[in-house]
């Protein structure tokens, strides 16, 4: 796993993040329990359940793979686990996913949005679904890659479907450059919604990273079905599907600010910064930034003519588009919220705020008492 804090792509180091706090106020936190909030928290397991649940792993942050690190062949496995959204009483929490099926690499802890597969246009890259502890079927579906008719990952078009103790490797070409998505397409609407997806990245021929880089997958959910997945007796359908968890990069806030667990967004003042981002839910999110105006440079992995863009503060993506967006981080060092502009998706339960919403934090601005109440709030130990 990488040392970089701060949301997947390229951010600072745990030491820089250290340094930035001053090692005092953040480090004074250490085995703190944030303060109880007014509202209520999202699901509630009971102590049966809970340990019957025990043996399970808990999820990590998804990593990036760098695929041609690996000779361009990636393996992805599925594996029960709890999703801790934010696993605090602070700000309307504990909210938690009792059951996922979340994708792991291998050698890697796994993970809700997926690992983030990185390769170079022109590679094709071999990715083999392992589902041979599997218990139930599972396929894989790359949006936006031109591929051959079997590598399709739909099941019912293919007649290609992983069974349980299978292996299936599929060739998927990196001939579309730009950010795409991935997921199961086996019983979509409940695979997906149960964690399986994650993001596909194809860099161009000539690529050139921003000074921040950063991959935010936003994502919608109904903790009826998790809670279903889990044993727990509670009525779901998804023809009645309704949210009640809102995550950034798979954690409800104020757990997105924690450095390492979370996603802030940390910038130096001056930095070009990069944002992919990505709807792997069933509602459209428009996500604003405070105080930085943005440009919108890539769609769905298409390009966006230089003379085609202009500034704005808000973009309104929609169930698996993917939009890349590009600011200057040209505004007084402080820290600054990104979040759905829905406003009842900014909550954990009846608490506001939470949910889906993180921020721009400026490095200068770590070393504050108002940033070390934040990471109270996420639970950072130092």
């Amino acid at each position: 796993m990488s040392d970089r804090i701060g949301a997947p792509g390229s951010g600072i180091s745990r030491r820089e993040f250290i340094a930035a706090t001053g090692g005092t106020s953040v480090a004074a936190l250490a085995g703190c329990t944030a303060p109880a909030e007014q509202g209520s928290s999202v699901t509630n397991t009971t102590p049966s359940q809970q340990a019957s649940q025990s043996n399970l792993p808990t999820t990590s942050p998804p990593e990036v793979v760098d695929a041609t690190e690996q000779g361009n062949q990636v393996t992805l496995k599925s594996v029960p686990a709890v999703h801790q959204a934010h696993p605090l009483d602070s700000m309307g929490g504990p909210v938690e996913l009792p059951r996922v099926w979340a994708f792991a690499t291998e050698d890697g802890d796994p993970s809700v949005p997926g690992p983030i597969v990185r390769t170079e246009e022109g590679e094709d890259i071999e990715v083999t679904l392992d589902n041979t502890e599997g218990k139930r079927p599972h396929t894989l579906h790359f949006h936006g890659t031109q591929k051959a008719w079997k590598d399709d990952g739909v099941p019912t078009t293919t007649g290609i479907r992983v069974d349980p103790g299978e292996k299936h490797t599929y060739t998927i070409p990196a001939n579309v450059p730009g950010t795409h998505v991935y997921h199961c397409h086996y019983q979509t609407h409940r695979h997906i919604d149960m964690g399986m997806y994650g993001i596909f990245r194809v860099d161009p021929e000539g690529y050139e990273p921003a000074d921040k880089e950063y991959f935010m997958t936003v994502k919608d959910w109904d903790s009826r079905l998790n809670r279903k997945m889990a044993g727990e007796d509670v009525s779901y359908s998804p023809r009645t599907r309704s949210p009640d968890v809102f995550t950034v990069n798979g954690k409800a806030a104020p757990r997105t600010l924690h450095p390492e667990d979370g996603s802030p967004i940390i910038v130096d003042q001056g930095d070009t910064v990069r944002i992919h981002f990505v709807n792997g839910g069933y509602m459209n999110h428009p996500l604003h930034l405070h105080n930085h105006r943005f440009r919108r440079i890539e769609k769905d992995g298409g390009q966006i003519p230089e003379a085609a863009q202009h500034e704005m503060d808000i973009t309104n993506i929609a169930p698996a588009e993917r939009h890349t967006i590009e600011f200057e981080a040209d505004a007084e060092p402080g820290i600054y919220l990104m979040h759905c502009h829905k406003v009842n998706h900014v909550m954990n339960g009846s608490y506001y705020p939470g949910g889906m919403l993180s921020g721009i934090v400026y490095r200068d601005a770590m070393d504050t008492d108002i940033f070390a109440q934040l990471m109270e709030y996420a639970g950072y130990e130092a």
